[in-house]
């Protein structure tokens, strides 16, 4: 009998759950992001495998999860009571509601839905986790007086509802203090507290922030080391760890804000089998549920290992994300099962399809995860990393070593660094690095090498930081590596030191800084030296059984000879013979490029397959679903980085690679590719440059005859003050290249342009800058359409109910437009078309329109897939990212498709703000986009109260 057979004949334990519910998080938000989408996503395909119809409630439009395919009934409306009432009246054969995977915003819906009695009403149970646990976690009282009961150490502290007894409490314990709020997420309103000075607004802050507004105060444990454990649990009380993480920074930041390493690496054994019980004992004592959990604990950084706990989470969280893409093991898959009824031990370990769910993961790589922050984004913003989270996004890298995975994650960052130290960019001022480790910083990761190299002891490095000693002396061997290579030429270096770099995670371009080389030549010298990349799998159980899930990441080995003399290294990656297609994600989150590319991406991959391609994934973002272990027929957990992707694509030799979808990381590497021979599928390098270089762009557009705003190109900031002359003000000023508008800024007089020039080439040197005349007052507009080179299909005309001039991913945006007139839209309608045959696309384009006095200008094209593509596709019902990939890939024309777009009323894309993240940040909104996420509205008629109170605001927030 085989496993498929095995797999089918077994039926949901419970025979009375046929129709289940489950809750999104809905928009992203700064603590809150794509990885519950990958929860959510995983837990829908897992209902619907046994036979359960799925309804979901998201409010989000840019994710897979909410996507037709992925649910029986999608509804896309806002997370409330009201809505739930709703569905539940349009669904009444609903049984359960699961509402665990989508993060806090659900588990707090989930409550006050109960407090109403609605589920009650409804006859809905709960399921994957109880009320009483959720209660019990979110209480901090409650939660420490049952810690206490089962004999599980805490750190001294004491609840407070009003200002007058925190005043009491912090007069009990001494400085230094931890205020944290109850019932909020991604540490919002939690704060250190060093100074008595600072105590009084950060307490009020806190009271103030908490919806049942009470803190926990607690003793600071400063210096101690944090750990998390993810746990699983069936009805019959089995109990499985799937991965256990160690916070390379200790007790005081946010894990969300710190680098994190599976597995824990500083953790005697006795201690963590400690922990482990303690966990185990902590999962029990909340509460009788069948799922996910995660646990947080401190331990002291002395011999006696003393561990407490921190606080436990009933619920799939961001670090169950990490765990799965760290282990292979798919928490989110198996914990829906196991609320369902199954019994861990009835599972199929999904990767290895030969063991079961109840064993244990054990890992022979190790992965580092570095988080990515956004503060150019938030003017004047407090950088220092503490309680609060602040990071949008993350990467992950696997190694073979810490240090390796440590140098692949620093290079997925995308923040224009090529690993640790050797480029050149580091800090090299004494008094500025001792600053940047004592106050932890968003680059502290990158602080940490340069200090080793200025001569810093590690002794002292320790004492700043408490970053445990064995990190800090993983960090020192790099650093003497680099001073050995140092010392050598590219004729001159060893295979035996270049090889020992490359198993170290050094880029080649970091070894030709250290060798005063080209990239190209250390590239040749591996080469010649058959020092090539092998790929491994991703297996759960560190090669004892076979692993049937093409899950790869890459390292480097020494050679193994064989009994005859011949030499050959291990490569677990098999390349067939099939014709095959490599899509590249869009790596971490961050403001301008969000989930949205995601939701490309694999709709691209979906569409490759459904075209007969083999296809390959390669990103290094663990919180979306296209770093799924089943989404691609190959999935390559790599940097989004050339050289990574060079050596890919030249083990899997592809027929060419979908750049379109992937955001501006994936459209950065175009020119590379194209370089190098590599087939770039749909619009080509040429075009794509063509409409980024913004000179040659408004020739073309000349040459076409379509008006756009007066405007010119300066390199200097006396170039920009002759402009001036020329253009009127206001003028709106931008770089080249940047996404999320990154840069822009409208400016009124020639001081104002001088000081925004200077310092713009100062962050990005070389750039061309493009002054245009800023249209004041015009209405912004702008159309997504999918080309084939001869005929175009707009799928849809947005109008920004913000003017002309706020960021068009801060705007709200109408689908279709309200107020635009007919020869408006006919003008928008035939600039399109023009210019996507102009551009020659293949594929996706996105164009601004700024439209005054019926005329209609020109602001931008992006030949690629851009943000608002899912909305649309969610609003009409309709796979345009389907139809644009088989476009792309020349297997479909245009008019091959058979469009139909439903939308009654009026779609609105709303932007979502994380601005209760940097309290004393300018709120004003302008060129340079600022929102996290999105929701999507649906109103019936303009004279619906939401949209006129959308209307009457719009020019609140544009700032000059």
């Amino acid at each position: 009998m085989t496993n498929s057979q095995i797999h089918i004949s077994k039926m949901p334990k419970r025979k009375d759950l046929k129709s289940i519910l489950l809750i999104g998080s809905g928009p992203i938000v700064i603590g809150q992001a794509c990885e519950f989408d990958y929860a959510g996503s995983q837990s829908l395909r897992s209902l619907r495998e046994d036979g359960i119809e799925t309804i979901l409630i998201n409010s989000n439009p840019a994710t897979i999860m909410t996507d037709p395919t992925m649910a029986d009934h999608v509804y896309l409306k806002p997370l409330t009571t009201k809505s739930i009432v709703e569905i539940l009246k349009a669904h009444p054969q609903i049984d359960a509601v699961l509402p665990t995977m989508g993060g806090q915003t659900a588990l707090n819906l989930c409550i006050e839905a109960d407090k109403k009695g609605i589920w009650a009403d409804f006859g809905v149970e709960l399921i994957g986790v109880d009320i009483d646990a959720i209660n019990i976690t979110e209480d901090r009282e409650q939660f420490r007086e049952l810690m206490l009961k089962i004999g599980i150490g805490m750190a001294p502290q004491a609840t407070a509802t009003s200002f007058l007894e925190g005043k009491e409490i912090a007069q009990e314990f001494g400085f230094p203090l931890v205020i944290r709020a109850s019932y909020t997420l991604g540490g919002a309103g939690a704060s250190i507290v060093y100074k008595p000075e600072d105590f009084d607004e950060l307490l009020s802050y806190g009271l103030e922030i908490s919806p049942i507004h009470e803190v926990m105060i607690d003793k600071a444990l400063l210096g101690w080391k944090e750990y998390e454990l993810e746990l699983l649990r069936d009805k019959n009380d089995n109990v499985v760890i799937i991965c256990a993480i160690e916070n390379m920074d200790p007790m005081g930041i946010h894990t969300g804000d710190s680098i994190t390493v599976a597995p824990a690496m500083t953790l005697s054994d006795r201690t963590y089998q400690k922990m482990r019980d303690m966990a185990i004992h902590m999962m029990r004592s909340i509460g009788d549920f069948e799922g996910g959990c995660n646990v947080q604990f401190a331990v002291s950084p002395d011999e006696k290992e003393d561990i407490i706990a921190i606080e436990i989470n009933p619920r799939v969280s961001r670090s169950s994300a990490l765990a799965s893409k760290a282990t292979g093991y798919p928490i989110a898959k198996v914990a829906t099962k196991l609320a369902i009824g199954y019994t861990l031990d009835e599972l199929d370990n999904q990767i290895t399809k030969s063991t079961s769910a109840l064993f244990e993961p054990t890992l022979d790589y190790v992965i580092v995860k570095i988080p990515r922050w956004n503060f150019d984004k938030f003017e004047g913003s407090d950088r220092t990393l503490g309680l609060q989270m602040k990071s949008v996004g993350e990467v992950m890298g696997i190694g073979r070593s810490f240090q390796e995975a440590l140098h692949k994650a620093t290079q997925s960052l995308e923040i224009k660094r090529n690993g640790l130290g050797a480029d050149g960019k580091g800090y090299k001022n004494y008094e500025q690095i001792i600053s940047k480790l004592t106050i932890p910083s968003w680059d502290r990761v990158f602080v940490i090498y340069d200090a080793i190299q200025m001569g810093i002891p590690l002794s002292r490095i320790h004492e700043i930081t408490k970053i445990d000693m064995w990190f800090l002396k993983q960090y020192e061997e790099l650093h003497f590596l680099e001073k050995e290579i140092s010392k050598y030429t590219i004729a001159t270096l060893s295979k035996e030191l270049l090889l020992e770099a490359k198993q170290k995670g050094f880029a080649d371009r970091q070894i030709a800084h250290m060798l005063d080389c080209y990239e190209s030549e250390v590239y040749n010298k591996r080469t010649e030296l058959n020092i090539n990349r092998v790929y491994k799998l991703v297996d759960t159980c560190a090669a004892e059984f076979k692993a049937m899930t093409p899950y790869y990441y890459s390292t480097f080995e020494a050679e193994i000879e064989k009994p005859d003399g011949t030499r050959y290294v291990e490569n677990d990656s098999i390349v067939t013979d099939k014709k095959k297609i490599v899509v590249l994600g869009s790596g971490p989150n961050r403001i301008g490029q969000g989930i949205e590319f995601d939701y490309c991406c694999v709709h691209g991959v979906l569409a490759a397959a459904e075209c007969g391609y083999e296809t390959i994934m390669i990103n290094c973002n663990p919180e979306t679903v296209s770093t799924d272990f089943d989404i691609a027929d190959k999935l390559y957990f790599e940097p989004v980085f050339w050289e990574h992707i060079y050596d890919i694509i030249r083990h899997e030799k592809p027929e060419g690679v979908i750049v379109q979808l992937g955001g501006q990381t994936a459209l950065k590497l175009a020119e590379k590719l194209s370089k190098y021979g590599i087939k770039i599928i749909g619009t080509s390098f040429e075009s794509l440059d063509l409409a980024e270089d913004r000179g040659s762009f408004s020739k073309l557009l000349q040459e076409i005859d379509i008006p756009f705003p007066q405007f010119g190109v300066a390199e200097t900031a006396e170039e920009a003050l002759a402009l001036s002359d020329e253009l009127d003000f206001p003028l709106l000023v931008r770089p080249s290249y940047v996404l999320g508008g990154q840069g822009m800024k409208i400016v009124i007089n020639k001081a104002e342009l001088e000081e925004h020039v200077v310092d713009l080439l100062r962050k990005i040197p070389n750039n061309k800058l493009l002054l245009d005349h800023y249209l004041d007052g015009a209405i912004e507009a702008e159309a997504d359409a999918i080309c084939d080179g001869e005929d175009v299909y707009i799928i849809g005309i947005m109008e920004h109910i913000e003017p002309c001039g706020i960021h068009s991913g801060d705007s709200n945006a109408t689908l279709p437009p309200f107020n635009l007139g007919e020869l408006v839209m006919q003008q928008i309608k035939d600039h399109t078309k023009k210019i996507a045959l102009a551009l020659n696309t293949v594929g996706l384009i996105n164009i601004q329109f700024a439209i005054k006095d019926e005329v209609v200008y020109i602001i931008e094209a992006n030949p690629r897939a851009s943000r608002t593509v899912p909305f649309i596709a969610k609003a009409y019902k309709e796979p345009y990212v389907n139809y644009a990939t088989k476009v792309m890939l020349g297997e479909k024309k245009v008019k091959d498709f058979k469009f139909n777009p439903q939308l009654e009323g009026f779609a609105i894309k709303q932007p979502v703000f994380s601005f209760d993240k940097f309290p004393n940040v300018n709120k004003n909104l302008g060129p340079e986009m600022k929102s996290t996420g999105e929701s999507i509205l649906f109103i019936d008629s303009l004279k619906d109260d939401e949209f006129y109170n959308l209307y009457a605001r719009r020019k609140m927030y544009l700032s000059k």
